[in-house]
């Protein structure tokens, strides 16, 4: 019994769709069944009321007639009828308004004996009453009654299942959009829902579905005309940077030579961001997946890196599958943003599959953490100078691989950072 409960519980504390408006037809037409059973329930009570109050008080003026004529009540004459005199048995309101000199009548429907009755004042201090049996009349609303609950009940269940049909449909072409709408912001520029419904109809489920793909379709245009002026700008840019830094490097030697070349060298790297943000975005790259033990990995990894940084683990021997150069790639852009944006000194752990680089800084902005990061925005303005792609490539380069990137701000401050790799 106890799990029916919980179950009826769950059931009703979330309800969907198709249940809450099958509920509700269900719900009105148990109205309207019942107001309508209602109406012709009352209008057959009267009905029978009047009938069984006209036909007793003919007996009554009968049986009168008979009295007066032959001064006793002969059942000869008065056929079948309960005809009394002063009869004990009768309602003690009847008897006292046909002692007040009236002529009345008394119907009761309900009991174990319904019946009618009628009543008049005969000789001053007595009183003739008449009898009828209104058994078969009860039975009769009985058996009405029954149909009318019986029928009342095929109409509530015929609504319910309809209403369950068409709510069906609708929770279905529902949930179609809002999967597709998922897709969408995952990345699936090319999702779409599709028409809904019968061919013809634009209902509103139908132009929520036109207006969902018309948007879809709109944003897939924009974005892909924004990827290919971010390629094609980055490919634009790569030959006069490279005629630019050769004349850079036969420069004679100085200050000026200097300056000249590191602003070539950041203008090389943005280009080839960019180009890497292009192809991340084209979903065109291929991972090289290979089985690498991350403790030593990561450790070569921060090597090269050029990042001085505490590194923790790095004889662990936890076997991973991943990308070792797309690794690399998402780690140097993490430590790099740590070396740039944070403060010494720089912590990298390595703990089974997963990787983390942690600093000492302000941490992240909480636009970031809200959002996630944007292209070509750092943040606030004390967080340094920087292009804002570090970030965005590392975490497409995880989605290539099959990796997962957290940011968050550490518990003792400083920004942190965590990679998580898939097993071997």
């Amino acid at each position: 019994m106890r799990p029916v409960l919980v179950r009826c519980r769950r059931l009703l504390s979330a309800p969907g769709l198709r249940w809450k408006i099958s509920v509700l037809l269900a719900g009105g037409c148990s109205l309207v069944a019942l107001t309508i059973g209602l109406l012709i329930h009352e209008a057959r009570v009267r009905q029978v009321a009047e009938a069984a109050r006209e036909t007793a008080v003919n007996q009554l003026i009968r049986v009168r007639q008979v009295y007066e004529l032959t001064g006793q009540l002969d059942p000869g004459k008065i056929g079948e009828t309960d005809a009394q005199i002063d009869c004990t048995r009768a309602p003690e309101e009847l008897r006292a308004a046909a002692l007040a000199g009236r002529r009345i009548t008394y119907l009761q429907l309900t009991g174990p004996d319904p019946a009618v009755w009628a009543a008049r004042p005969i000789g001053g201090t007595h009183v003739l009453s008449v009898r009828q049996s209104l058994k078969e009349e009860a039975e009769d609303l009985a058996e009405l009654d029954q149909q009318l609950i019986a029928y009342g009940a095929g109409v509530v269940a015929l609504a319910a299942v309809g209403g369950s049909l068409i709510a069906g449909r609708l929770s279905r072409d529902l949930r179609r959009a809002a999967e597709t709408a998922r897709r969408i912001s995952a990345g699936e520029l090319d999702a779409r829902i599709g028409p809904s419904g019968a061919p013809g109809t634009r209902d509103e489920v139908a132009q929520l579905s036109s207006a969902v793909d018309t948007m879809a379709a709109s944003l897939q245009r924009r974005l892909e005309a924004e990827q290919r002026f971010t390629a094609d700008v980055a490919h634009e840019l790569r030959t006069p940077l490279t005629g630019l830094h050769t004349a850079a490097e036969l420069l004679p030697e100085g200050r000026p030579t200097e300056l000249v070349r590191d602003r070539v060298a950041a203008l090389r790297t943005l280009t080839e961001d960019l180009l890497e943000v292009a192809r991340l975005d084209a979903r065109c790259e291929e991972p090289a997946l290979d089985v690498h033990r991350l403790g030593p990995l990561v450790a070569s990894i921060v090597q090269r890196s050029g990042v001085t940084a505490h590194l923790t683990g790095a004889r662990t021997g936890t076997a991973v599958r991943t990308d070792a150069r797309r690794l690399e790639r998402i780690l140097a852009n993490l430590l790099a943003n740590a070396r740039r944006h944070g403060g010494d000194p720089v912590e990298v752990t390595v703990r089974g599959t997963r990787v983390s680089v942690r600093d000492h800084g302000p941490g992240y902005p909480a636009t970031l953490l809200a959002e996630g990061p944007r292209r070509f925005l750092t943040g606030a303005a004390e967080r340094g100078q920087g292009t804002g792609l570090g970030l965005t490539i590392a975490l497409g380069q995880a989605q290539v691989i099959g990796a997962r990137v957290t940011l968050a701000d550490a518990p003792g401050g400083g920004a942190l950072a965590e990679v998580v790799l898939p097993a071997a």
